[in-house]
């Protein structure tokens, strides 16, 4: 059995990934303010990569203290939770109306994502190619996000893309994060707490990985299962806490725009940089069920939307219920 000492380290590591992650962000958006950046590119590319920060660092330090499982079973596991726990308590709480257009357009590219990533396991593997592709693929997705947000009529209705709602998700969760309704920052006041956020991510991550390594080796389990499960819904809880605390306030459309926008964010940008920084191969437990699994969990999250225009709660406990059996499974539990 892991030790306590082992157990708190893994947990502060995750509050630290959790604080540093929202203070480097509020510096990183009050340089960008000082810089002049419009609202909605720092929306779109500033909170949208900056809230993406702990899942970053956690898989990035796991590749390179070699622990591949570790790095992308938290790209995978948090991509299942966002899915299936995420939306499912979301929809439980209040049942989503979608709008087709946009879960084709975001949804789609979250699933193209995730075969892309299928594909990748086997063949090159997270290598530096692969990587590549992944973050180009985020620039053009970045660069397609801001340009439907920039030419939207301001006149009539328009379904917002997942970047931008992962990005309203955050911020109505913290207002500090949002340009327009808070004070800027000194410049200095912001390289600070950029600088103070980034160490914190740092060394949340080192801690996070050591004690997921320390509690896989005591537990007799793989780093893998750790990843896929532990350390995955600890990198999730900010979506799960954004996502729904829209669908209380009756802004179904963010929790699935957060939802789909992290996802995507995962495996493009996460993926993307831990395969330049420590490129390697996809381990084989991952390739043969839990990756599968995420893109599965991913074409039926659109097909329910789409076949009723909404995730109802009968839904929703499904896919909560789905998660449960999966994380039972993988911790070896039945």
């Amino acid at each position: 059995m892991p030790s306590i000492t082992d157990i708190g380290i893994l947990l502060a590591g995750l509050a630290l990934l959790m604080v540093g992650g929202d203070v480097m962000v509020r510096g990183a958006v009050g340089i960008a303010e000082r810089l002049r950046l419009s609202p909605m590119l720092i929306g779109l590319v500033v909170v949208g990569l900056g809230t993406s920060s702990p899942e970053l660092a956690a898989s990035v330090q796991a590749a390179l203290a070699g622990s591949p499982g570790l790095a992308i079973g938290n790209i995978v596991g948090s991509n299942l939770a966002n899915l299936l726990m995420v939306l499912g308590a979301s929809a439980l709480i209040a049942p989503m109306a979608v709008d087709r257009t946009a879960l084709w357009r975001d949804g789609g590219v979250g699933l193209a994502a995730a075969l892309a990533m299928v594909a990748a396991s086997f063949t090159l593997g997270l290598d530096r190619t692969v990587a590549a592709i992944f973050l180009a693929g985020l620039a053009a997705y970045i660069w397609y996000a801001y340009q439907q947000e920039r030419l939207a009529p301001a006149d009539q209705p328009y379904d917002h893309t997942a970047a931008y709602d992962r990005a309203v998700a955050s911020e109505g969760l913290d207002p500090a994060l949002h340009p327009n309704d808070s004070p800027k920052q000194s410049l200095g006041k912001a390289l600070g707490f950029f600088v103070v956020g980034l160490v914190l991510i740092v060394g949340g991550g080192t801690l996070l990985v050591n004690g997921a390594v320390s509690i896989a080796s005591a537990m007799g389990v793989s780093e893998t299962v750790i990843g896929l499960t532990i350390v995955a819904i600890g990198t999730s809880a900010p979506e799960l806490v954004t996502s729904v605390i829209a669908a209380i306030r009756g802004q179904s459309d963010i929790a699935l725009g957060n939802v789909l926008g992290s996802n995507i964010y995962n495996i493009l940008f996460i993926g993307g940089v831990t395969g330049l920084v420590a490129p390697g191969a996809i381990p084989e437990k991952i390739i043969a069920f839990d990756l599968p699994l995420a893109t599965l969990a991913a074409f039926v999250v659109m097909v329910f939307a789409f076949t009723g225009g909404r995730l109802s709660r009968r839904e929703g406990g499904a896919l909560l219920l789905a998660y449960i059996v999966y994380t039972a499974f993988t911790s070896g539990l039945v």
